[in-house]
């Protein structure tokens, strides 16, 4: 009887465990479904030269809406010209690694090294549906090379960089395709584009999430843009009213993105990302970078440092600013995670996950960030202080490599330097602390010296990829 018994509390006490283990495992909530996610990348557009950001001439009320609605990266660090920055977006890898520190000239024998697993790869892999409309500027000379072979399921825009917004001729080849295939098409480029964006959102997998690249050609020159766009720009004159048309027509087309995304009741799970390419170009003259020092194709903050932010309501906090540094490497692995896509790969990343210092307040995950234009001018950031370094001999780079300081009168063709600047007392990078810092230097010197360690020689001086043609 004491053994029947014994049996009888066992058995019920298995199946009350079972019905127990059943109950909770029913009442666990569904798994929220991977976010959407929207990458604007823009080309050329200066630091200060959206409203977000303090510009006061140019009118950018959708840009302006997704930073306030979202959290605005204060110390988002790229690289100092184009192709460069969209090569470490997509790989989570620095120049160091893929050898794009240049930009990709048209028909140039070479581009982003076929073994880089790109985002898009890594997405695809995770369930994605991927796009891109716009400029991809990552080689094109081999079929291999462009995006339809990189990871992208479609694909509408131009190869090219600075082609013609009417015509899309660059030197006298037409470069505007579809799905890989060259399309004939009138329009204004940034306008054609977003079109082609919102199509791609009405047309997508619905059973699958997307991923939509928009790197707008806008506002890169040569400086043009239709009538309508300049007419609210009156006050201005010469070459800045033509640059603020051209940012106009592309915070049109971001509104008409995002209109697209919540007509396909996708705008509460996607995630958009808002940054330029560069800094903004000739600034003072043109762009505006700010109190930022320089501007594009140099390692001084205006040329770095850009104007970014991210949004996705009910994830990233509203109306908040970070300003902890993250560089565009970062992208790579955050959104893999937030994909829940797998970072097993043969290259090793330089990006880190960002995504608890956007949403929780959380320090940067780098001890050191890389800013680099070639084996042997780069510069670091570590903390609040910020070293750059030249050891390459006088003369030794190409004309259009020296770097442009405003402060400087132009081309500036300096070599065998060192600076050192203190951001948080001199974001302006005005006074040079090497002399007064030596330990400082040796130790920052020594970190920059490891990341420089065993760099890939320049994509268009590699063996696989040949030499580069001429601009």
């Amino acid at each position: 009887m004491i053994a029947n018994s014994v049996l009888k509390i066992a058995f019920s006490a298995v199946v009350g465990l079972t019905f127990l283990a059943g109950a909770s495992h029913a009442a666990d909530p569904p798994q929220a479904p991977p976010p959407n996610i929207v990458f604007f990348l823009i080309d050329d557009l200066g630091r200060t030269d959206v409203g977000f950001m303090g510009c006061k001439d140019i009118h950018t009320p959708h840009i302006d809406k997704l930073a306030q609605g979202g959290t605005i990266l204060d110390a988002h660090y790229v690289q100092p010209v184009c192709s460069p920055t969209r090569a470490a977006l997509l790989t989570g890898r620095y120049a160091t690694g893929t050898g794009v520190y240049t930009v990709v000239r048209p028909h140039a024998k070479w581009g982003l090294p076929l073994g880089e697993r790109t985002l898009a790869n890594a997405l695809d892999d995770a369930g994605y549906e991927t796009a891109i409309a716009g400029k991809w500027h990552l080689g094109e000379f081999d079929p291999a090379y462009v995006p339809t072979a990189r990871g992208f399921h479609r694909q509408y825009g131009h190869y090219f960089g600075a082609l013609d917004y009417f015509t899309h001729l660059r030197g006298g080849s037409h470069d505007w395709y579809r799905d890989g295939k060259e399309a004939k098409e009138d329009g204004y480029a940034t306008e054609l584009i977003a079109s082609a964006a919102c199509k791609m959102i009405a047309e997508r997998n619905a059973k699958k999430p997307l991923f939509l690249y928009v790197p707008f050609n806008g506002v890169h020159s040569p400086l043009q843009v239709p009538d309508r766009y300049l007419k609210p720009y009156a006050e201005l004159e010469g070459n800045r009213r033509t640059l603020a048309g051209m940012i106009a027509a592309v915070d049109e087309g971001i509104g008409k993105i995002v209109a697209a995304l919540e007509k396909a009741g996708m705008r509460g799970n996607t995630l958009i990302v808002f940054s330029s390419d560069n800094g903004g170009p000739n600034p003072g003259r043109l762009s505006s970078n700010g109190e930022l020092r320089a501007g594009k194709g140099t390692l001084y903050e205006g040329g770095v440092r850009v104007c970014a932010c991210a949004n996705w309501p009910g994830h990233v906090p509203a109306g908040a600013t970070i300003k902890e540094p993250m560089h565009a490497v970062d992208w790579y692995p955050t959104l893999v995670k937030l994909a829940g896509g797998s970072l097993e790969q043969k290259l090793p990343l330089d990006g880190r996950d960002v995504w608890p210092t956007i949403t929780a307040g959380a320090k940067s995950p780098h001890d050191a960030i890389l800013l680099v234009q070639s084996p042997t001018r780069a510069a670091v950031r570590m903390g609040d202080w910020k070293l750059l370094v030249d050891t390459s001999p006088l003369g030794n780079a190409a004309p259009r490599q020296r770097p442009r300081d405003a402060r400087g009168g132009g081309r500036n063709a300096r070599r065998n330097f060192v600076e050192l600047y203190n951001l948080a007392a001199d974001v302006g990078e005005t006074t040079n602390l090497a002399a007064k810092e030596p330990q400082r230097v040796t130790a920052m010197r020594a970190v920059l010296d490891r990341l420089l360690k065993d760099a890939a020689q320049p994509g268009q001086l590699s063996n696989e990829a040949g030499a580069a043609t001429s601009d």
